[in-house]
């Protein structure tokens, strides 16, 4: 069999950096040198100076192109270093059609960086795809899209996004965050730059920040390569190892925490005090049917309101097993405020536009027992509900 042929979960395992092929170590070393030794005065080797390119960082950056079926992959410094580097493909009078409820940082950086060099943007529902026609300009030279979208898990059609993109001559970014490789793979449905934080499924241990770009095109991913060298966000080697290890579990940690998060959900839709449950597995999502054509599963994590801000306090305050915390995609299950920790980079008016609400909690499903997670989440809204009836007196 060729590698080629290999399944994804034995990819993960399987690839051309399986092992050393200088010592046989089933490792990929760890080359902590800033800079090589050049042996020809007229033609230097292939390493130079590690920010334009080191072994370790290479061999990471080798496995996400092949995981990703892109041509060549890049590692940044975190996901935000991933996007703005994307962004810089772009130049003064360049406009961006964008996912309205696009993560905080992103928004951030869209709003209050990009506009400072004349890069114009629009956010639109990018469910509607009449919207994102709509939301078109003649500058327009990217479409940015984010699937399922953070924390209220919309779902992009991505193939006919994209292809709205290439019908204007405009590139189409899309952040696989969420679902990772193991479940959408955004190159083959017509993307032009697939973008990850690596701190979340991929590495998946809450223990390193990372940023990871994929791209199919050469002459893009020249551009890109050349973009990373010059802005210079690489990613160290160590944290470049731990992405590496933390791979090798990917698909068994996915399939675990996804069906947790199936069953999470169903659990919170029973419930008097939720008032909304945002997964693209419930079979009642409004795009439940385009994630079950695009991807391989709706992934683990969910988003659910409570019926109100009191009820929310005291459920964060009762509940035991998930970490309050920021970021999502690790062993442990993670607990989330979007208002104030991953959008809170958002104006509060911005955030209700778009229905992230003060009682809205982002759930990312680790690798607990998920009747372990129900019975404390079920103990915490029992106390919520004594709370509200002692209140109510």
């Amino acid at each position: 069999m060729t590698n080629q042929e290999f399944s994804f979960e034995t990819k993960l395992l399987h690839n051309q950096h399986k092992f050393d092929p200088t010592t046989g170590g089933v490792s990929v070393p760890i080359q902590h040198a800033s800079t090589f030794h050049q042996t020809d005065i007229d033609q230097f080797g292939k390493y130079d100076y590690s920010r334009s390119g080191n072994p370790t960082r290479e061999a990471l950056e080798d496995i996400i192109a092949e995981l990703e079926e892109g041509t060549r992959g890049f590692a940044f410094s975190s996901g935000m270093a991933a996007i703005s580097t994307a962004f810089l493909l772009l130049s003064a009078g360049d406009h961006i059609v964008i996912s309205e409820d696009v993560y905080g940082g992103t928004f951030r950086m869209v709003t209050t960086v990009l506009t400072r060099f004349n890069i114009e943007h629009t956010f639109v529902d990018m469910t509607d795809l009449e919207s994102v026609k709509a939301a078109i300009q003649p500058n327009t030279r990217a479409i940015y899209i984010e699937t399922p979208s953070n924390p209220l898990l919309k779902v992009t059609d991505i193939k006919a996004v994209c292809d709205i993109a290439k019908s204007i001559g405009a590139l189409s970014f899309v952040d696989n965050t969420f679902l990772t490789p193991a479940l959408q793979k955004p190159l083959n449905l017509g993307a032009d730059i697939v973008l990850h934080s690596a701190t979340k499924f991929l590495s998946g241990h809450s223990d390193v920040v990372a940023g990871l770009a994929v791209v199919k095109d050469p002459d893009l991913a020249d551009r890109l390569g050349s973009l990373q060298n010059s802005f210079g966000a690489v990613l160290g080697v160590q944290d470049a190892w731990l992405v590496m290890r933390g791979l090798k579990t990917l698909s068994v940690r996915m399939e675990h925490s996804q069906k947790g998060a199936e069953r999470i959900a169903e659990y919170l839709k029973q419930q008097p005090l939720v008032k909304n449950v945002y997964y693209p597995g419930l079979s009642d999502h409004p795009q439940h049917g385009i994630q079950e054509n695009q991807a391989r599963g709706a992934g683990a994590v969910l988003s659910f309101e409570l019926e109100s801000e009191e009820i929310f306090r005291s459920f964060v305050n009762h509940v035991e097993l998930p970490v309050f915390a920021v970021s999502l995609g690790a062993v442990e299950s993670i607990l989330s405020y979007p208002a104030k920790m991953s959008h809170a980079a958002m104006p509060a008016e911005e955030r209700e536009k778009r229905g992230i609400t003060n009682s809205l909690l982002r759930l990312s499903v680790g690798l607990e027992n998920p009747d372990d997670l129900i019975r404390d989440f079920d103990l915490a809204l029992k106390k919520s509900t004594e709370r509200q009836a002692v209140s109510t007196k």
